[in-house]
């Protein structure tokens, strides 16, 4: 079972985005009301196709499956301007939920996504600390987004480690 945290019930303040990869589907519940500019920022990447052809890059055993700005050849596609960080917005990093990839600075966020394929409250935000920000949950297809965090990883281009051996895809994100 999905064990995560509840965005209450569907309104107006919510999204789904449908992802298709070369493993099957799964369908995010984008939280438009508590993450409104990293939903936003999401959204114009949907839109405008840039996920199509990119890969997950990035697959943690029981952690977290990051993908969403490279290429099959680990060429990172060209970003738009990075969000402010929205980790303080109530929504904790549980399995199932989706945030905001972004480097030591806690507002580098643009492109890339992750799914958490475990708890990892860690990644929340802490008085002392920013933390990586929230914005949707999985709400169907998380047996496929467990498959994606079992494929066997190594070293591949100027990444050391947990790169997917064998490519997985972002055939194409849409919004429904």
């Amino acid at each position: 079972l999905l064990a995560c945290v509840s965005f209450g019930a569907r309104s107006q303040d919510v999204t789904l985005v449908r992802v298709h990869t070369n493993m099957g589907s799964f369908l995010i519940e984008l939280d438009t009301a508590r993450a409104s500019l990293t939903t936003r920022n999401f959204l114009e990447y949907v839109r405008s196709g840039h996920y199509s052809g990119t890969i997950f890059h990035r697959v943690i055993s029981n952690f977290v499956v990051q993908g969403g700005g490279y290429d099959d050849n680990l060429t990172e596609k060209p970003n738009r301007e990075a969000v402010p960080n929205e980790s303080g917005n109530g929504l904790s990093n549980r399995r199932g939920t989706v945030g905001l990839a972004r480097t030591g600075d806690p507002h580098s966020g643009t492109s890339q996504f992750y799914v958490n394929v475990a708890d990892n409250v860690a990644l929340d935000p802490q008085p002392s600390r920013w933390g990586y920000a929230v914005f949707g949950r999985i709400i169907e297809g998380m047996s496929v987004v467990d498959s994606i965090g079992a494929v066997a990883t190594g070293a591949r281009g100027e990444f050391e480690s947990d790169v997917p051996l064998k490519s997985i895809v972002i055939e194409k994100v849409e919004e429904l």
